[in-house]
């Protein structure tokens, strides 16, 4: 009997795992895998890859310089160990973020994703089969465009809240934006209680089908992949979407389930429908995008938190290294 993960496979959606226990990847079959700093922060608290902790340090020290030098050197080629450890998993591309400490910061952003490549590319890893991870910041949008088009970088758009950063994101012709929806139903639930906001009513979920109505549209070719899931429900009302990263515990819940799962999302429905998305353009007006993105109380709060969070857990991932570089 075919499972609901089965099920949702046949809508035409990718899945993605997302986490960064690779031992746990291989039992859901992804074609993807995502990372970022939470949850690499999670893997290696793990005894199972203290080896991993123990090749970057090795890389940290060879580099040498001072102990923030090392340190820095060290956490890219943890980032780097794990990304390539889950390509010899899964058959498709894996996504590495970028320090959080440069959502605001163009070029640090691009030097950055150049150095991640070359580490990748220095272990025998192809570029396309990254995807380089990067806040859906003003900043970040734009050192994106800049990737895509003179590096032919990949890149994934994370922390996008906003309809604004989903257009500015299209534009800029990224490869693929994470819309988080989980994180906007907790805002909703937080700061405007009361609906049961399940299923199609989860703001969270309606968010993604009006950017992937809104792509489909007008022809864009970014990915729409939906993440930061609270409960499966959210998953199965955006069956059909391009791609989905779900963590583990609920691709698990999917795997032990036979419900039907059909089809919500459809790219040709999307473009026939009555009901079209009027057209607006971001990516070449920064007061206008910025307006935008303050004009959403929620999304401006949860891109900021977020950012915020990222980069502590990198903070935490940098001190727990400078230890060991230090002994």
């Amino acid at each position: 009997m075919s499972t609901s993960l089965d099920l949702l496979k046949q809508t035409g959606t990718v899945v993605v795992s997302d986490s960064g226990d690779f031992e746990s990847i291989d039992v859901y079959k992804p074609q993807d895998a995502t990372t970022n700093p939470s949850l690499i922060l999670a893997a290696v608290n793990k005894p199972g890859y203290q080896r991993l902790v123990d090749i970057a340090v090795k890389y940290g020290k060879d580099k040498g310089g001072d102990i923030d030098s090392q340190v820095g050197a060290a956490v890219d080629r943890l980032l780097v160990e794990f990304g390539k450890e889950i390509l010899a998993i899964i058959p498709g591309r894996v996504s590495t973020e970028v320090d959080a400490r440069l959502s605001f910061d163009k070029e640090g952003t691009k030097a950055k994703a150049r150095e991640l490549i070359a580490l990748y590319e220095s272990v025998g890893i192809k570029k396309e089969r990254i995807l380089i991870k990067i806040a859906s910041t003003w900043e970040g949008i734009q050192a994106a465009r800049e990737l895509e088009r003179d590096d032919k970088i990949h890149c994934n758009l994370t922390l996008l809240f906003g309809f604004g950063q989903a257009v500015a994101c299209a534009e800029a012709g990224v490869t693929l934006i994470s819309p988080f929806v989980g994180r906007i139903l907790d805002w909703y639930k937080k700061n405007k209680p009361g609906p049961a906001y399940e299923n199609e009513e989860d703001p969270g979920v309606q968010s993604v089908q009006k950017i992937f109505n809104y792509y489909k549209q007008n022809g864009y070719k970014t990915i729409v992949m939906g993440a930061s899931f609270r409960n499966v429900g959210e998953i199965k009302a955006l069956a059909g979407v391009d791609f989905l990263t779900i963590a583990p515990a609920l691709l698990e819940q999917l795997k032990n389930d036979s419900s039907p799962v059909p089809k919500k999302l459809d790219a040709h429905a999307a473009v026939s429908s009555a009901a079209q998305i009027p057209k607006v353009t971001y990516i070449d007006n920064e007061p206008e995008f910025r307006w935008t993105l303050l004009q959403d109380q929620m999304a401006f709060d949860k891109l900021h938190e977020g950012i915020k969070k990222f980069a502590e857990d990198g903070e935490t991932l940098k001190n727990l290294l400078k230890q060991k570089l230090s002994a």
